[in-house]
């Protein structure tokens, strides 16, 4: 029989991100980004629905109709998970993500200024993306945290479901969960214009609907911090309008390209000399010339091109941000090679970094970041 309480406090000491459990098969923890077979049960039909009932609660129902089911599950003295729940050839199934405590500063994360930069936007539309498992959420939190701890505001988010609890600071945090609180996030982000907000926070665009209207707040004065899924900030960009009908797509481009602050788009890396993971992150910070590039349906070279050269304005490539990464000796060559975008150009980049170690004073190198869970 599964002992769900021994398997939370060895995901807590594994310091590992998810679980998996599946009839058939021991459960199984993700760390570091790989996916390990842990000692326990193989798991039965009866361990799961077990498990089911008491982590999805009244949801566990559903499971039953084909559909699935989401949660969050507090363990004191252990911590908060998020639970997805679902059924897989006729047997439940379960996959926890482990919600780290407390909310992390941009400093502790690792995160570039153009992080805290963006957080204190008055107005617009930023975008964190990555892809899943990249550490968007915790991103996302540390933002939020630095605009409640900067300034007197009123914050709305809107989540599916609440992961990472804010007190209030100097602003007054609102948190909405989706299913809980509001029945969509488009119902939400509508009602948000007649909350006073001053920041909306966006933890999923879902279709084009949501993206219009969340896009609409920030060209009304707000700042809106939004979340999706992308290999690259160009990439998001593209996502953003994809969406959309052809004949939409020219005037959504003109409002993105008039609210749109900027994108931080991230991976995580394994550390080098330990545990963990640190990110790397690439930053578009949106001037007048990426405007026009974001405008113009064939702009995304250029808007690559200008992300390479604008080191000035705070921006840079995965590329660049894997060789800062190096030069400070947080990740190996190997895995910042193993992450390039463009390994050849990558490798000229370690290559220099080489050449100032050799010909700097001798020191110990810095091992500032976190690691990810």
């Amino acid at each position: 029989m599964l002992d769900l309480d021994q398997l939370l406090r060895l995901t807590v000491a594994e310091r590992a991100s998810d679980v998996h459990l599946k009839v058939g098969a021991r459960p199984h923890l993700r760390v570091d980004g790989a996916l390990r077979e842990t000692q326990l049960d193989v798991l039965e039909a009866s361990d799961t629905e077990q498990a089911a009932r008491l982590l999805l609660g009244d949801s566990t129902s559903v499971l039953a109709d084909g559909r699935e089911a989401d949660s969050v599950h507090a363990v004191q003295g252990v911590g908060r998970f998020r639970v997805s729940g679902f059924r897989q050839r006729g047997r439940v199934g379960l996959v926890l993500r482990r919600v780290v405590p407390g909310v992390p500063s941009i400093d502790a994360l690792g995160l570039p200024g153009a992080a805290q930069r963006l957080a204190d936007t008055s107005s617009g539309f930023v975008l964190v993306s990555g892809l899943a498992g990249s550490g968007r959420t915790s991103t996302l939190a540390a933002m939020v945290d630095h605009v409640n701890a900067g300034r007197p505001c009123h914050i709305v988010t809107i989540e599916q479901p609440v992961e990472v609890v804010h007190a209030d600071k100097q602003a007054v945090v609102e948190q909405r969960e989706v299913g809980t609180d509001t029945a969509s996030v488009l119902t939400a982000l509508r009602s948000a214009a007649h909350q006073d907000p001053d920041v909306v926070v966006v933890g999923a665009l879902p279709d084009p609907e949501a993206i219009l209207v969340a896009l609409e707040s920030a060209d009304a004065g707000r700042l809106v911090l939004g979340v999706t899924q992308a290999v690259g900030a160009v990439d998001a960009v593209g996502r953003l309008v994809d969406g959309f009908s052809p004949a939409q797509r020219a005037p959504v481009r003109s409002l993105l390209a008039r609210t749109l602050r900027g994108v931080l788009c991230q991976r995580l890396v394994p550390r080098a000399g330990g545990r963990g993971r640190v990110p790397a992150v690439e930053v578009l910070m949106v001037h007048g010339p990426a405007a026009a590039a974001i405008a113009d349906g064939d702009g995304a070279a250029r808007l690559e091109a200008l992300i390479a050269d604008g080191e000035f304005y705070g921006m840079q490539t995965f590329d660049q941000s894997l060789a800062a990464l190096y030069r400070r000796g947080l990740v190996t060559r190997e895995d910042a090679r193993a992450h390039a975008v463009y390994e050849p150009g990558l490798a000229v980049m370690l290559d220099g970094a080489d050449r100032e170690r050799a010909d700097a004073p001798s020191s110990s190198p810095s091992v500032a970041g976190v690691s990810a869970p």
